[in-house]
């Protein structure tokens, strides 16, 4: 009988129990994850509705003292997400990996995995910020800060487009891609839980069957329900908003502008009660037809500005943006601006109010985005998911924030919009574009488009969510049914953004999250190290001619 070769590596981890319920209430669902996770959100909606005053300076004073001490980790956390992940795909070696067994082909061709790219984490921030951004940076960025070019001028247009790009390209992506890439690829090459917990076994190993595991699938529930809560908070101003525009009644909006406790409700209960109807009919019913009507709604969207809008302009702000980004993509992932001096303070606090908002959004929103990329990328090359998912959503980004903010623009400095673009509040400005475009009918039309089109985005990434949270509760399995807890969520979700808005407006969400994001934020570091890990151990093994996958160990077994 032949001696068994002496490997220096053993094989990966190829098993991760994780218990769940057999019967009643919890059937399917691991206890010890799903009602922590109800408890802490249950608890936070009851907080800001039974004690307003106290939620809101308790909010605001950990904020404070949050973004003061961890501003620098949110910073250098992204730089290495991005840099991890590109690392990854350009190594010759790590780059050819299958995310799955070796040969095995895509479960989706590249035109609809694409566009299920498209839908998974741009939708409601395209509408808000392709007007939203570029304009703000527009007024105020660090070049105009330091007295570099003067606000509102052609001159600042250049510096605005690189922060947008900034804050819209590789990081926000980069972020998602490390996410996914670090479950994905335990998940369908070692045949681990579709989970969080998952990413981190290459570390922690069956250690995360118990407590610690736990924990890190608790964290990610609550920091997804507060990433998404941002999003349809920023959402449901929008949709208060387009809704105005459309004149269904003065009743939608406070002397202030901002949206009414009514038009907030209301919305909600239109909206999180739609999600809800879709996320029970399933991804295959429900979520698939909203996604396929949110490309159609929004290409034509986009089709609209190409044609009547700036369009050459807009193609320019595109090519010299990206250029710009490129150069300045390095330091500018690096810089911390510093407090003190002529401008330091107030660099500081634009930092804080958005790269520093936008790494904490993404780093929330990434369980959920991240989730779904990888459930979408089985069988895909680790080079060409990395390019995939962190080039292709990008230049769109960068497409629709050059097209649409390049037209509102454009009509600023043109004089034609007389600051009634620049001036209006972030979730009016799209609408105040098309009304400076557009005759008064069409605009009108096509307003009601748009408030159709935030419809269909809010409801699918709530129920996206929704679905989500429960694949993270139920161990990675998202096929069984669980009506009850879906209701739950939603209900949840409603009240989270209600309570929220009601509270403080979307600061008060926004608050929240970057609080939420924090504890995430450290499990988003480990995984990156993880994957790492993962990935260096996997070209070991092939060397050595020792098993990568679940299906490589299991036949060496049979072999034995």
């Amino acid at each position: 009988m032949p001696a068994e070769p002496d490997h220096p590596i053993d094989p990966p981890l190829i098993d991760l129990p994780i218990k769940t319920a057999s019967r009643g209430f919890y059937d399917g669902f691991s206890r010890e994850v799903t009602i922590p996770s109800k408890v802490i959100v249950s608890l936070l909606i009851m907080w800001a509705i039974f004690f307003p005053v106290s939620a809101s300076e308790t909010l605001s004073a950990a904020n404070s003292s949050i973004i003061a001490t961890f501003s620098g980790w949110y910073v250098y956390l992204v730089a290495f997400l991005m840099f991890t992940c590109f690392v990854l795909a350009l190594f010759p070696q790590s780059g050819t990996l299958r995310i799955g067994n070796p040969g095995e082909k895509p479960e989706f061709g590249r035109f609809s995995w694409f566009a299920m790219l498209f839908g998974a984490g741009i939708g409601i921030g395209m509408l808000t910020y392709s007007t939203g951004e570029p304009l703000a940076h527009f007024s105020n960025n660090p070049d105009i800060i330091r007295g570099l070019v003067d606000a509102r001028t052609a001159e600042a247009v250049r510096p605005a487009y690189i922060y947008t790009f900034l804050h819209w390209g590789f990081a926000a992506w980069g972020t998602y891609a490390l996410v996914g890439l670090a479950i994905g690829y335990v998940a369908y090459r070692r045949n681990l839980p579709l989970t969080i917990r998952s990413a981190l076994a290459p570390l922690f190993g069956l250690r995360l069957s118990g407590v610690w595991g736990h924990l890190v699938d608790i964290v990610a529930v609550v920091a997804t329900i507060l990433g998404v809560a941002v999003t349809m908070g920023i959402g449901v101003e929008q949709f208060v908003m387009g809704l105005a525009r459309l004149g269904v009644g003065d009743w939608l909006l406070d002397p202030d502008g901002s949206s009414s406790i009514a038009a907030v409700i209301l919305s909600l209960l239109v909206l999180v009660g739609a999600s809800t109807i879709s996320a029970l009919s399933g991804v295959g019913r429900g979520i698939k037809w909203l996604s396929n009507l949110n490309m159609g709604l929004s290409f034509a969207l986009l089709a609209l500005f190409a044609i009547v809008g700036s369009a050459f302009g807009g193609l320019k702000l595109l090519g010299v943006g990206v250029w710009d980004y490129l150069c300045t993509l390095v330091p500018n992932s690096l810089t911390l601006f510093d407090a003190g001096g002529e401008f330091g303070d107030a660099l500081v606090q634009w930092q804080l109010d958005w790269s520093v908002f936008y790494w904490a959004w993404w780093i929330a929103f990434a369980p959920f985005v991240g989730m779904f990329i990888a459930r979408i990328s089985r069988g895909r090359t680790i080079r060409e998911y990395v390019f995939g998912v962190v080039l292709v959503p990008s230049l769109m980004c960068f497409f629709w924030m050059a097209m649409v903010g390049g037209t509102a623009i454009d009509l600023e400095l043109s004089g034609a919009a007389q600051g009634s673009i620049v001036n209006a509040a972030m979730s009016d400005q799209l609408f105040a574009t098309l009304a400076v475009l557009l005759d008064p009918a069409v605009a009108a039309v096509v307003s009601g488009l748009v408030v159709l089109l935030l419809m269909t985005y809010l409801i699918t990434s709530a129920d996206s969510a929704i679905l989500i949270v429960n694949t993270i509760n139920g161990a990675g399995e998202s096929e069984s049914e669980r009506n009850h807890h879906i209701l739950f969520w939603g209900v949840a979700l409603a009240f989270v953004v209600g309570s929220m808005l009601i509270l403080g407006g979307i600061d008060a969400i926004r608050i929240t999250m970057i609080i939420g994001a924090l504890p995430f934020s450290f499990v988003v570091a480990i995984m990156g190290v993880a994957i790492l890990k993962a990935v260096i151990y996997d070209l070991f093994r092939k060397h050595h001619g020792v098993p990568t996958t679940a299906q490589g160990c299991a036949e060496a077994a049979e072999g034995k």
